[in-house]
């Protein structure tokens, strides 16, 4: 593909999706990607029909190929993102404009509103589409329902080159943080991802500024992003179960929900406010109620146990404010909770506090749903990275902490077992093997409980991978599923009725 055409039609394409620009203003976009890609030659030549048909994508490889040759970019990834994002920064109209085209669109629907942004975020290469696309992704049935696997290989792997260029980049203290919307339209670092074409939406929360993006590397459909506009740490209290139920008045179709605000129990981002959404039921969303319990003092609310591996009370109602109270009586109760005997220690004799939830919001025909997940982060001897946390012998397939998006059935786990399994199945098929100590002792389990084939070997470890994640959340779980733990958590939910 000629340079010349390719930024011809890619100026087309710029014109095409974003008002901001008209056929007057084909000259100028021109002049303006020549000058990002240090082209000085013009030339006109004759059309190419690969290049009318090429995916823009395509047509963004060509261009940062060709200012890769001009040396006007490093070839790697980090500097290479930065022009892409420049580029495709001409496709995305300002953020003034996205926002009053989306606050128009809401006045319809919210849902034409969100399918707006999304379409706008994934046109412009904002959400990797492409990386996203490489992700092995399979469920498994378990006791407890299907359970959802993603191998996670969208995040390029860094070379040598990128990352010592990384650790000689200067640290500065701007942006705050990835999450912070002074990230809108930066151009990046080799140390900082490119934002040129972010874009925030902004939301009232009751007089709260917040915002709405979408994830880059996004997990499920519409993988949103809620953010306070100030910068301030991650919390859980009474004043989170009401945001959240305001952003499901406002998006109805979304769930939403928050990582707990300590370490080891989930929390990623501890830094700033913020919570996770998106078009998307989750297999425990789906999941039924095995023990119902009343909430006397809110008849408006139906309570129940989830039959789910972690510890989940799910509330019902179509009212917000008795959610709401009783979300936080609830949390309440659990921040002083201690059981000796499951080893559930609400404070140390330090006073810190070990006890959070992980909430999780949503509709549900009429009513409003609210899952409080009850989260501990205590460590021992026995388990230093922490007691409620994947234990060392399922380490092998996850040991990062348990986080929102496992907590409700979607595993994420590391690249490095797309080559991994690859050796448990040359394992388990007798064939010359690397396979590592770590899975040694599960690869021979599966080999002795199953008769493998060629045919089956695959949809084989597909299961047991899912059953291993089953585990890894009932070691999260803080009421184990036992005749202890169902015996304890049912005493906890019903004291909660006395009280």
């Amino acid at each position: 593909m000629h340079i010349s055409n390719v930024i011809i039609e890619f100026v087309k394409r710029v014109i095409q999706f974003n008002d901001q620009f008209e056929e007057m203003d084909h000259n100028y976009l021109c002049n303006q990607v020549l000058a990002l890609l240090g082209e000085e030659d013009f030339s006109a030549v004759p059309e190419e029909i690969s290049v009318l048909k090429a995916d823009t994508l395509v047509l963004l490889d060509a261009m940062v190929d060709q200012a890769v040759v001009n040396q006007v970019v490093e070839d790697f990834q980090s500097t290479r993102e930065i022009l892409e994002s420049r580029l495709m920064d001409f496709m995305t109209p300002a953020p003034s404009q996205v926002n009053h085209k989306f606050h128009e669109l809401r006045q319809q629907s919210p849902e034409r509103a969100t399918d707006y942004f999304y379409e706008l975020s994934r046109r412009n290469d904002y959400i990797k589409t492409r990386a996203i696309a490489q992700n092995i992704e399979f469920s498994t049935e378990t006791q407890y329902g299907p359970l959802e696997i993603t191998i996670n290989l969208s995040k390029p792997e860094k070379n040598a080159k990128q990352i010592l260029a990384e650790s000689q980049a200067k640290s500065v203290k701007y942006p705050q943080c990835q999450l912070c919307m002074e990230n809108e339209g930066y151009l990046g670092k080799v140390n900082y991802p490119a934002r040129s074409t972010h874009r925030v939406i902004r939301v009232d929360l009751k007089g709260d500024a917040w915002g709405f993006q979408y994830s880059p590397y996004a997990y499920f459909p519409e993988h949103a992003i809620f953010l306070a506009e100030e910068h301030r740490p991650m919390s859980i209290t009474k004043q989170t179960f009401a945001n959240l139920l305001y952003l499901i008045e406002q998006f109805p179709h979304y769930f939403i929900g928050s990582n707990s605000d300590l370490p080891i129990s989930g929390g990623s981002i501890l830094s700033h406010d913020h919570y996770q959404g998106g078009h998307y039921d989750f297999p425990m969303a789906k999941a039924a109620i095995n023990y119902h319990f009343p909430l006397k003092q809110w008849p408006s609310i139906s309570a129940g146990i989830v039959n789910w591996p972690m510890s989940v009370i799910r509330l019902q109602s179509k009212e917000i404010e008795d959610l709401v109270e009783a979300a936080d009586f609830i949390y309440e109760e659990w921040k002083a909770y201690s059981n000796d005997a499951l080893s559930i220690r609400s404070y140390t004799e330090d006073g810190v506090r070990h006890h959070t939830l992980t909430p999780i919001a949503r509709h549900n025909g009429e009513a409003y749903e609210l899952d409080i997940v009850l989260r501990d982060n205590n460590t021992s001897d026995e388990f230093p990275d922490g007691i409620f946390h994947p234990h060392p012998e399922v380490q092998h397939i996850k040991q990062e902490n348990i986080g929102l998006i496992e907590v409700m059935g979607l595993a994420i786990l590391p690249p490095r077992l797309k080559t991994e399994l690859a050796e448990v199945k040359a394992f388990l098929l007798n064939n010359d093997h690397q396979l590592e100590e770590k899975h040694l002792d599960w690869a021979e389990m599966i080999k002795e409980t199953h008769d493998i084939t060629e045919e089956n070997v695959d949809d084989i470890i597909k299961s047991e991978v899912g059953h291993r994640f089953a585990t890894i959340l009932e070691h999260a779980g803080v009421f184990k599923h036992d005749e202890i733990g169902v015996e304890a958590f049912r005493a906890f939910v019903d004291g909660l009725t006395l009280k």
